[in-house]
């Protein structure tokens, strides 16, 4: 029904419908964002671990602090799970939330803020202090119209800080696309990077540029150096290094102490289905992730490439209803650059057949390997009809059920290799066909078919 209705209804017809729920769901809830020091997070990766640590920074500094992120709510020490499957809530909703953080005596407020959210003017009503970015690749183009119409969505939320006396902005001065953000005339700027690539004049007039450098991964934390402290903190990847630089830029910013910190990040929680970690007391490494574009998806994959295991096998799928289709040769293009091993399958196909946005996504795979598909010469009954599974060369599958293409993952899985399943993280929905949505727990089906192997419950070979 929406989808008919964006076709039918002019577009300036539904940016107004959009403009006038913004500033309505502010009245009924009666404007509570101007209670609260609000603070945006955007980018393309990053936000909702950025969100995350920027609030349990602020909750272990006494501040107490609510939250809204693609994953989770929080306010204060009560969290709950974001079942919408929208980044940033709907006007109202989102106002909602934002009255009971003033209710429950919160001080801040951080908001994940995505470019579709803006696009809606979600963000029109919300009186933002603080406005954090990330970094920037391409992801939502045909949404969008293009990327330089996807950057400037994002540029939105800097322009509504700037208009505001006192505003800051935080800014990852290793993006390319940095430059335009500090473009806008916000007074209080904090940078952080390792290269710094932004040589222009805006990042050398930057009065707190700070360096992260010495930056080391495990398989259970990450170490790096902030000016001259070490941080630790127990996530893993270069780019949670990153993540934890702007949450301890946006922390200064409010006046904490590096110590106090310090000791937060070295607490600091992960998020549901972000780099997470699934211990069963198996012999092999498995990793959860939400990454499901090219920037993240590489990202994920070469992290776990530096803790030195035998075999790399991935997990995943890419989204369908005609979002961003360029991506997907890619993603396989990435798969087959880090993994020894791969399984494509579902994600979130909507209307779309799923059987063909993975054999999209296995054109760049075999374009890479200069492979073909081989037909399994007897495909399981589960496989659900011709052409449903099929193994291809060089360790290569095509496996259109999610669940079975896990358990296919787990069995083959050896003594010291490591899966990422990547695509759905903390996700709690697949999207399939008809607008329906079926339950979905990525790491609880991990963990159950782990344990199934380790119970030794066979399991139907391909």
């Amino acid at each position: 029904m929406k989808s008919l209705l964006r076709k039918l209804v002019p577009e300036f017809m539904m940016n107004w419908y959009h403009f006038i729920l913004a500033y309505l769901g502010a009245l009924i809830y009666r404007f509570p964002s101007r209670k609260l020091i609000v603070i945006g997070v955007t980018g393309t990766t990053g936000k909702t671990t950025t969100c995350n640590l920027i609030a349990q920074i602020l909750n272990y500094c006494g501040s107490k602090t609510g939250m809204a992120t693609t994953v989770n709510f929080c306010i204060g020490g009560e969290e709950w799970i974001n079942e919408y499957k929208q980044t940033m809530l709907g006007r109202f909703k989102l106002q909602k939330l934002l009255r009971q953080m003033v209710e429950a005596g919160c001080k801040y407020a951080v908001i994940e803020t995505s470019s579709e959210g803006i696009l809606q003017h979600r963000h029109r009503a919300i009186d933002y202090s603080v406005a954090v970015f990330t970094n920037l690749s391409p992801e939502h183009i045909e949404r969008h119209g293009g990327f330089e119409n996807y950057r400037a969505a994002k540029l939105e939320l800097f322009e509504k800080v700037a208009k505001r006396e006192g505003g800051i902005g935080v800014y990852n001065l290793d993006d390319e696309n940095v430059e335009s953000f500090l473009a806008i005339p916000i007074k209080r700027r904090y940078g952080y990077c390792t290269k710094c690539r932004a040589s222009g004049y805006r990042a050398a007039m930057l009065e707190n540029k700070h360096h992260i450098y010495d930056i080391d991964v495990s398989p259970s934390k990450t170490s790096f150096v902030f000016d001259d402290e070490k941080f630790e903190l127990p996530l893993i990847g270069e780019f949670n290094a990153y993540n934890a630089a702007a949450a301890i830029c946006v922390a200064l910013s409010q006046g904490l102490e590096i110590g106090q910190i310090k000791r937060a990040l070295t607490l600091a929680r992960p998020v549901s289905g972000r780099m997470e970690i699934i211990d069963e007391g198996q012999d092999f490494a498995a990793i959860v992730d939400y990454a499901h574009e090219p920037a993240s998806f590489e990202g994920a994959l070469k992290a776990i490439k530096n803790f030195n295991l035998k075999r790399t096998i991935v997990v995943f799928g890419s989204a369908g209803g005609g979002r961003d289709k360029w991506r997907r040769p890619m993603m396989g293009e990435i798969a087959d650059k880090y993994a020894e091993i791969i399984i494509v399958t579902t994600d979130d196909p909507g209307d779309e057949k799923p059987g063909e946005i993975i054999d999209e996504i296995l054109e760049g795979v075999l374009s890479a390997k200069g492979g073909s598909a081989v037909r399994l010469s007897s495909p399981p009954k589960s496989s659900g009809g011709k052409n449903r599974e099929r193994i291809l060369k060089k360790n290569v599958f095509k496996i259109v059920d999610r669940r079975r293409a896990i358990r296919v993952a787990v069995d083959l899985a050896q003594s010291d290799d490591l899966i990422l399943f990547a695509g759905k993280g903390g996700e709690t929905w697949m999207n399939v066909k008809n607008g329906k949505k079926i339950p979905w727990d990525e790491s609880a089906v991990v963990r159950e078919e782990i344990r199934n192997k380790m119970a030794d419950i066979p399991v139907i070979k391909i």
